[in-house]
């Protein structure tokens, strides 16, 4: 079965071999205050910094989704309220539970096709988070990192937070445009869903000190004390991580994989333009995400699409939120072969060509 949804989605094939070394080693029995458990998140952190480009003076948690993200930042830095700008469900449901937290909380929603116009963006003065979705997964769109740049730079006060869950691990993000960035593992990453990471700017840390919120189990402060020494505030999920640590020890550096999967973005881009059957949902280039392509059609084309592909061994993403019913999406993550994508043209040219 060729796996094209965008999350959870295709696992690296290396994983199968490293969950029996789990075993086998004996990972799976660690306790997570002991020195195996410390010395593998230890190594683990390293090899993040080294192969996504973090920097050095980043902290770096890891949490059980980036869902929790969303809880441990409206808890542990909004005292007051926090600006989402979204087009889409995913940076919308991050508001929307935001506001349940805190609800002062404001959110503007753009369009689809629009690049976000930082100059006019109406920022109230006690705002303490920006929240930006950098790749929103229902529709197949992103926000680019010269957009992260101007935000930044317009925005100096509130921290800002970037959901980057289908783009981290595969994307070279520049950290150093935002605070604060979450994604969870079971996209770029490569790995079964059940763990998030969480990626936190010095000012962060600083601002979460002088709030000094330690009301719940996963309130920042406490995290940052424990990951000192490279634990975590509650007993993690030491598979995902032994599992992360050996995805990190053998895939290339982040701007090689970038590469590979700007390429693979260009090739599909332009394979369905091409096309006559279909059209893509985001029409301007410039904001088209790299890591999820969406495919647009009549409800009974898209579902017939679907239907024929399962039957030939090839899983296509549902369309999500208001595109639910007329679109299919297409995930393009580093653990997908590119003979994958050969399959799927080929099944498309042939059937809708």
């Amino acid at each position: 079965m060729l796996n094209f949804y965008p999350g959870p989605s295709q696992v690296y094939p290396e994983v199968r071999d490293y969950l029996t070394m789990a075993y086998d080693e004996g990972m799976l029995s660690i306790p997570h205050r002991g020195e195996r458990f410390v010395q593998m998140m230890r190594d683990l952190v390293g090899l993040m910094r080294n192969r996504l480009n973090i920097p050095q003076d980043y902290y770096i948690f890891f949490t059980s989704s980036a869902t929790e993200c969303w809880e441990i930042l409206a808890q542990s830095l909004t005292p007051h309220k926090s600006l989402h700008l979204y087009n889409g469900a995913f940076g919308e449901k991050w508001y929307q539970y935001a506001k349940r937290l805190r609800p002062d909380c404001y959110g503007q929603a753009f369009g689809l096709e629009e690049v976000l116009d930082v100059p006019n963006i109406p920022v109230e003065e006690d705002t303490d988070l920006i929240c930006v979705t950098q790749t929103e997964t229902s529709n197949g769109t992103h926000v680019s990192m010269n957009t992260l740049l101007k935000l930044q730079n317009q925005f100096k006060d509130p921290l800002l937070a970037v959901d980057a869950t289908s783009s981290m691990a595969g994307a070279n993000l520049k950290f150093i445009r935002a605070d604060i960035w979450f994604a969870s593992v079971q996209k770029c990453f490569g790995l079964p869903a059940g763990m998030g990471v969480l990626v936190c700017s010095p000012r962060t840390i600083q601002r979460a000190k002088g709030l000094n919120d330690r009301r719940y189990y996963n309130s920042l402060v406490f995290l940052h004390e424990k990951m000192l020494n490279y634990q975590t505030a509650y007993t993690p999920n030491v598979l995902n991580l032994y599992l992360l640590k050996k995805v990190m020890e053998h895939r290339p550096l982040i701007k090689t994989i970038d590469q590979q999967l700007v390429q693979r973005a260009q090739d599909l881009y332009t394979f369905f333009e091409e096309l006559t059957e279909m059209q893509l949902l985001v029409e301007n280039p410039e904001v088209r995400s790299l890591t999820v392509v969406s495919v647009k059609g009549p409800d009974r084309w898209i579902a017939e699409a679907k239907r024929i592909a399962a039957t030939q061994g090839i899983t296509l993403g549902n369309g999500y939120g208001p595109w639910a019913k007329n679109t299919f999406r297409i995930a393009n993550f580093p653990a997908i072969a590119d003979s994958d994508y050969e399959v799927l043209r080929n099944f498309i040219s042939n059937h809708y060509h």
